[in-house]
């Protein structure tokens, strides 16, 4: 995992004017690239073929390795593909985002996202800049992931909380009433 929290791993870039940060992206990244990605994004959004799809995304920069499944609808990160790594026979679910920007009122913010090999993104899951899912690990359907996955660990919630690890042990901090997994 990456070193630090989260917030530490992010780059902050300040912004000016009286306007958000969302104001200045043409600042910040080309125009045209964005356009690009956006262009391959739907295109693999959309494309039911695996291969092809490892193929677009990797053409824009993101990093995919082998036997990696995109679920249909996945989005990565329109400004900052090149920033997302997805290890071997990693599976990001259906509408499932990937995102490597926040653009706040004052500053827009940046970092990588990594998902380790073998891991699973749920359907509609949301990851956030600078996180990084461990090996083996698992995000629950509509999860928004603001801080890193530990390997083999089930994460869940609003924000994603652990909810059992590679022991299958809850956690500690899992809300009550929840299933048990053995």
């Amino acid at each position: 995992m990456g070193s630090g929290t989260r917030a530490d791993r992010l780059e902050r870039h300040r912004t000016g004017g009286v306007r958000n940060s969302l104001w200045s992206w043409p600042d910040a990244k080309s125009p045209l690239v964005v356009v690009r990605n956006y262009l391959v994004i739907v295109l693999a959004r959309v494309c039911p073929s695996l291969r092809l799809k490892n193929r677009l995304l990797s053409w824009i920069g993101v990093t995919v390795g082998a036997g990696v499944s995109w679920g249909l609808e996945s989005t990565p990160d329109v400004f900052w593909p090149e920033r997302i790594t997805v290890g071997n026979d990693a599976i990001v679910g259906y509408d499932a985002t990937l995102l490597c920007h926040e653009f706040l009122r004052d500053e827009y913010r940046l970092g990588d996202v990594v998902i380790g090999d073998g891991a699973m993104i749920g359907a509609g899951a949301i990851v956030l800049p600078g996180v990084t899912v461990g090996e083996g690990a698992r995000v629950a359907a509509n999860s928004l992931v603001a801080e890193d996955v530990p390997p083999r660990t089930t994460v869940a919630g609003v924000p994603a909380e652990v909810v059992s690890s590679a022991g299958g042990e809850d956690d500690a901090n899992a809300k009550p009433g929840g299933s048990t997994a053995s």
